[in-house]
């Protein structure tokens, strides 16, 4: 096994890949377990595919894709906390009318310009091939700005999850707050979508959470839980994917499945060994 690594890390794309993906896990688990408990994590999704639609508008002007889709995804996350407070369509109905206008939006575009081609596949269900040199370097970069922001207004964020009305009674500015929330998960997704692809990547916001939801109660110890677990995952989901040939993206989502199993077999066990106590 230890061989295996070492050939698998002979690569430099695998350690790139390996790099990045650590970061992007990391920063979608910490913001997830937010995400989930203020029962919005299906903006991840929204927001990818908002990230699609952007890349496919890159792809069409010959720019690079990043550069596109970071802000675009980011005004976009702007855009439906705007909606979903200020008007009648809220959470989920906002979620779904931005990802589906995106979504086809980008689809129209590419079958005008390039085609459906190997490009468009692993903007859909990621590559581990579309990292290049200066991809990471914006990757990391960014990834610290998101982590960094998340450990200084740690405690902001949680008032603003746990109880909004609360928070905003003591004078937190709770409208900032999620707004911040929203900016820093479209950065995420922004950066893991083109690995992961548009339509896996929201599985590291909600797998973790919910995987550590299941044996730790407090929102500190669910969230190093989560931030822990998704590393993990993604790790070993890039190992298998490189032995078995399988697509990296949908080998990690299958490890936080299995992983979310098997604390889910342990939460039971522990409540009916409590009931028998």
């Amino acid at each position: 096994m230890f061989a295996t690594l070492i050939e698998m890390f002979s690569y430099a794309f695998l350690v790139r890949a390996v790099v990045v993906g650590l970061l992007v896990s990391l920063c979608a688990a910490l913001l997830g377990v937010s995400l989930v408990l203020k029962r919005y994590s299906m903006i991840g999704d929204g927001l990818s595919h908002v990230g699609f639609g952007s890349l496919a508008i890159a792809t069409a002007i010959h720019a690079a894709p990043l550069a596109v889709s970071i802000p675009i995804v980011v005004l976009a996350a702007f855009l439906l906390l705007r909606i979903s407070a200020s008007s009648k369509i809220k959470g989920d109905a906002a979620i779904a009318l931005l990802s589906t206008s995106a979504l086809a939006i980008g689809v129209v575009i590419i079958s005008l310009t390039t085609g459906m081609n190997t490009d468009v596949c692993n903007y859909l269900f990621g590559s581990i091939l579309a990292m290049n040199r200066s991809d990471v370097y914006l990757s990391v970069a960014l990834a610290a700005v998101v982590l960094t922001l998340f450990v200084l207004f740690y405690h902001k964020i949680l008032a603003v999850t746990f109880d909004e009305s609360f928070a905003r009674a003591t004078g937190v500015p709770a409208g900032a707050y999620n707004m911040l929330i929203a900016m820093l998960t479209a950065l995420t997704i922004t950066l893991g979508m083109r690995m992961m692809g548009a339509l896996l990547i929201s599985s590291l916001i909600v797998f973790p959470a919910l995987t550590g939801m299941r044996l730790c109660k407090s929102f500190k110890s669910v969230t190093i839980c989560a931030a822990i677990t998704s590393a993990v995952c993604f790790f070993l989901g890039v190992v298998g994917s490189y032995l078995y040939a399988t697509p990296t993206g949908a080998s990690v989502v299958l490890v936080n499945i299995a992983l979310f199993v098997i604390f889910c077999g342990i939460s039971v066990y522990q409540t009916k060994r409590r009931a028998m106590a």
